[in-house]
C-alpha cells in the first residue's frame, strides 16, 4: 500500500468525530446562548466552553431534551439508510409517503 492510499484510511474514532463539537461558543449572539455558555462554564469550572460541553451538560441536567434529539436523529438516519438500500436494489428512490395515509 502506497502513501496516498494510507492517507485515505481513517479509524472509527476519526470517522465518527464531529469537529463542530470542539468549537468554542461565542455567547454574544443571543440571550439563550449566553445563558447556556455561562451555566455550562460555571458547572464545569471552565472559562472557554465548547459545544460538546454544552451537549454533555444538557444530557446530564435535561435528559428528556437530549433523548428527543437523539431519537429524531436516529429515526432520520435509519430512514435514510433504508432509502439508500432501496435505491441500490431498484436503481430508483422509493416515493416518500406521509404519515397517516
Amino acid at each position: 500500500m502506497d502513501n496516498k492510499q494510507q492517507e485515505k484510511i481513517i479509524n472509527e474514532v476519526k470517522a465518527t468525530e464531529n469537529p463542530i463539537l470542539t468549537m468554542a461558543v461565542d455567547p454574544d449572539e443571543s440571550e439563550l446562548k449566553e445563558f447556556l455558555v455561562n451555566y455550562t462554564g460555571t458547572k464545569l469550572s471552565q472559562e472557554q466552553v465548547t459545544i460538546q460541553m454544552i451537549a454533555d451538560v444538557l444530557a446530564s441536567d435535561f435528559p428528556e431534551f437530549a433523548y428527543s434529539f437523539a431519537e429524531e436523529n436516529y429515526i432520520r438516519g435509519y430512514r435514510l439508510g433504508l432509502e439508500d438500500a432501496f435505491k441500490s436494489i431498484t436503481g430508483s428512490p422509493e416515493e416518500p409517503t406521509t404519515e397517516g395515509e
